[in-house]
């Protein structure tokens, strides 16, 4: 009763401050690239996962989640967004014994090649039939990207309760990390930033009610300083998440207990600085713990929703080793989201 009573007074006094950060809503977030989640079995299940998120995939997730490590964990997830984005992620977790557990993560994202374009090429070119407007084309081309690199603490309190906090450094560069100069209509000369760095936080709470398999889990992403980019500052995409999972069929679960068979279902809000309230379901049967069925639903997005996917996971030479995939469906104009996700665990 303790424990429950000091999971609810941390997790009201965090929603108390996420709240008065959240009250003022901004029209427009930097690092929207901090949105797109890695790992294949998280968005496979709607990105309920504020609770399901256990051991190196926590640390994009719960940072609570990586105090349950109990081996050497490595995660790697290759995401194909879209208009020829890619994003990799890698993450590692360990346990420490007695002092916790320490999660790794690093992302990267390729936005791709795009089409360079300056005022002074603003003008018509050609002559006769061929006389064209140009619309400040140069003939160059320029390739936007970003990483993460953050590093997660996490400790079990008590056997049912765990907390965590990642720090990680995000820099993304809109056109090569380059300093440009601007002269204004005024004949001044202005200097532009075309990449921001700062450095943001992550911060979750996990907590095992004891009864059947019910968990809880609460998140706040990206908290942090605002992105400035020349002259303006957008404030960073800070969200917070409550979610709960529990087992409908399998081990402890709430209707039928079965030592083969396991079914899983969760739930995520999640309160973006920019958006209004987004809910996230999600479901998971596994047979053995070695073959996965997933599947899940976003709702209050402008193009996600549906989602699915499966896992295969195996012991080879005393690896633990696992493979997943996951689909999104993103309307009929933008197209499909995949994701295909490897990780190992070891002693």
């Amino acid at each position: 009763m303790k424990r429950t009573i000091v999971f609810l007074l941390a997790a009201s006094l965090m929603q108390g401050g996420i709240n008065l950060l959240l009250a003022q809503k901004v029209a427009t977030s930097s690092f929207q690239f901090l949105k797109v989640m890695p790992t294949s079995r998280a968005t496979a299940m709607g990105e309920a996962y504020s609770t399901q998120a256990i051991g190196a995939d926590a640390v994009f997730w719960n940072p609570a989640g990586v105090a349950l490590t109990e081996q050497h964990e490595i995660t790697s997830t290759l995401t194909l967004w879209l208009f020829d984005t890619k994003q990799g992620a890698l993450a590692y977790a360990l346990p420490l014994g007695d002092w916790g557990s320490l999660g790794f993560q690093l992302q990267y994202v390729d936005f791709g090649d795009m089409v360079e374009t300056t005022v002074e090429e603003l003008r018509f070119i050609g002559s006769g039939a061929d006389r064209r407007y140009n619309p400040g084309i140069t003939g160059r081309t320029f390739r936007p990207s970003a990483y993460v690199a953050g590093i997660t603490y996490a400790r079990s309190l008590t056997d049912r309760f765990s907390t965590g906090l990642t720090v990680k450094f995000v820099n993304e560069s809109l056109y090569g990390n380059r300093t440009i100069t601007v002269v204004t209509p005024e004949g001044e000369k202005v200097e532009y930033r075309t990449y921001a760095r700062v450095f943001l936080f992550d911060y979750g709470l996990r907590y095992n009610t004891g009864f059947r398999s019910i968990q809880v889990g609460v998140a706040v992403q990206n908290l942090g300083p605002s992105v400035k980019y020349g002259v303006d500052a957008y404030p960073a995409p800070l969200t917070f998440r409550l979610g709960t999972s529990l087992n409908l069929i399998g081990e402890n679960a709430l209707f039928i207990l079965n030592d083969h068979n396991r079914f899983t279902v969760a739930y995520d809000m999640v309160q973006p600085n920019d958006y209004a309230q987004q809910m996230h379901f999600g479901a998971e049967y596994s047979l053995s713990e070695s073959v996965f069925l997933r599947g899940g639903y976003k709702w209050n997005y402008d193009a996600d929703g549906l989602t699915f996917g499966g896992g295969l996971r195996t012991t080879l030479s005393g690896f633990n080793v696992g493979l997943d995939y996951s689909y999104g469906a993103m309307g009929e104009y933008l197209g499909q989201v995949h994701r295909i996700s490897m990780g190992v665990k070891f002693k």
